[in-house]
């Protein structure tokens, strides 16, 4: 959970913006991040937390969303226009979605997968929405992404960006005290697993904030540190 690394493309921006002056303008943006040189085709590698991550994913869109509304002003100015790139016409497809989504009819929230289960399992309120709005989520290994969308009669713009901000705020604080444990199953057998398994049920009691997700081959333990180090120490 302590940090995850993305490669930015910045190539789809250079026709619009000097990329070092928008690179700087996400440093100070995003103290908590860190990022590596500049490469000649537009790469630049950036690690820190997952949120943080987001949130300059976030900002990167909006830049994007700000040019594919210039050239629609553009657009309509004349109709003489001359035929775009091919990676701004890219551009505009891509954050098409977030442009539709910023209406307020559909949010989309990217989660880590084991974040979604411990607030799936112990803050399921989080997920909890009135009628006219529905949440559906997939997870795709390490991410799940959350959808949340407005299919009332009525369009509330503010009801499923609210829903959005709580679950945000939720991963947020969770993300920054949880932390996970794995135990392997040092054999491959039925019997090795279901004692593993029986262990660690017979602990649930004792730490009631730790959450227990087994798998084939091992079962990951979720919780705060201190907790989950104790509670694998016991069940091995």
């Amino acid at each position: 959970f302590s940090s995850v690394t993305s490669v930015l493309n910045m190539s789809v921006f250079k026709d619009e913006f000097v990329l070092e002056d928008l690179i700087k303008e996400f440093k100070k943006k995003s103290t908590g991040l860190s990022f590596g040189p500049l490469q000649s085709n537009g790469h630049i590698s950036v690690q820190g937390s997952f949120p943080a991550i987001k949130l300059l994913r976030d900002f990167l869109l909006l830049k994007a969303k700000s040019l594919s509304e210039k050239d629609k002003r553009e657009e309509s100015k004349s109709h003489q226009r001359p035929r775009r790139r091919l990676q701004q016409q890219r551009l505009t497809t891509e954050t098409s979605h977030f442009v539709r989504d910023a209406d307020g009819e559909k949010q989309v929230v990217v989660l880590d997968t084991d974040i979604y289960h411990y607030m799936a399992y112990f803050f399921p309120r989080t997920f909890v929405v009135n009628d006219g709005a529905v949440i559906s989520a997939t997870t795709n290994g390490g991410i799940t992404t959350v959808y949340i969308e407005n299919v009332g009669s009525r369009s509330d713009a503010g009801r499923v960006l609210r829903v959005k901000e709580r679950i945000e705020n939720q991963s947020i604080k969770l993300h920054n005290i949880l932390r996970k444990e794995r135990i392997y199953f040092e054999e491959h057998i039925r019997d090795e697993k279901r004692r593993y398994k029986w262990a660690c049920e017979s602990l649930k009691p004792r730490y009631p904030y730790v959450l227990v997700i087994p798998y084939d081959t091992h079962i990951d333990v979720i919780g705060n540190s201190s907790e989950i180090f104790e509670f694998t120490k016991e069940v091995r």
